[in-house]
């Protein structure tokens, strides 16, 4: 980061949100390579993983973890909440200037995302991008394709992707007023920081495969969030006359190339 955005001595530079819903098999691989990755990036951060409503073994394996690194936090749901919801309680307890979701399930390399965090020196938003999208299969890549179409056609948007491991400046997040709790709230967050006028990059992304489990994002419930959260982002949108520039933050790049601060 630049000078006027450099996180205070002590403040960790990046926290990582890690919800976690019955990944006892995922979550010790998930956090040793989220901590490895922070080590090997040069990066001050911390993981603050929130268990879900778990039933096997994932919070004690967390506990486990903590009680060996100091970084390591444990944030506990008594039932499932979902990823939306577990998010937004991993940022309010995040202490880091940025905040970046990895999912317990060790589908995503760590270490591809923090590469990237020396642009939010020039914005306020990392955006990942799948470039292997062989490591998914074919129904899932229609599914996305078709999902990004119909955002990317109602919003006026063009986002090669929306629910990967975004980085953001948290100073945006903290300034939203509204808080999508569901599946829909990574593109829920980026339509509303976008059309307010936040600066972003897009950047490729390297997907790993998941070594165990079922992915929870494809499932009808998830599929009636998205839903719901799409209504309630298309209602708000038009109320607000689609957005409009919003007041940035002192600390973001949007600010001071804005002139703002």
């Amino acid at each position: 980061m630049t000078d006027k955005n450099k996180v205070p001595a002590g403040v960790p530079e990046i926290s990582v949100v890690m919800p976690a819903l019955n990944e006892e098999r995922n979550i010790a691989a998930a956090m040793s390579n989220t901590l490895r990755a922070l080590d090997e990036s040069g990066l001050s951060g911390e993981l603050v993983v929130i268990n879900d409503g778990s039933r096997d073994r994932t919070p004690q394996i967390v506990r486990e973890q903590a009680a060996k690194d100091p970084r390591v936090r444990l944030l506990e749901h008594d039932s499932p909440r979902g990823i939306g919801a577990s998010f937004w309680d991993g940022v309010e307890a995040a202490g880091g200037g940025a905040v970046v979701m990895l999912p317990g399930d060790n589908e995503n390399d760590p270490w591809e995302i923090f590469r990237y965090f020396p642009l939010l020196s020039h914005v306020d938003i990392v955006i990942p991008f799948v470039f292997n999208k062989q490591a998914r299969s074919l129904a899932r890549n229609a599914l996305s394709f078709l999902y990004r179409f119909i955002i990317n056609t109602t919003f006026l948007v063009n986002f090669n992707y929306t629910n990967g491991t975004v980085i953001y400046r948290r100073s945006l997040l903290k300034g939203l007023k509204h808080r999508s709790t569901g599946f829909f709230f990574q593109t829920d967050i980026l339509v509303r920081a976008v059309k307010a006028g936040y600066l972003f990059a897009e950047v490729p992304y390297r997907l790993g495969a998941r070594s165990s489990g079922v992915s929870k994002a494809v499932s009808f419930p998830s599929f009636a969030q998205v839903v719901k959260g799409y209504l309630r982002l298309l209602r708000d949108m038009r109320a607000s006359g689609d957005g409009g520039q919003g007041i940035f933050p002192e600390d973001s790049q949007t600010a001071a190339r804005r002139g703002e601060r």
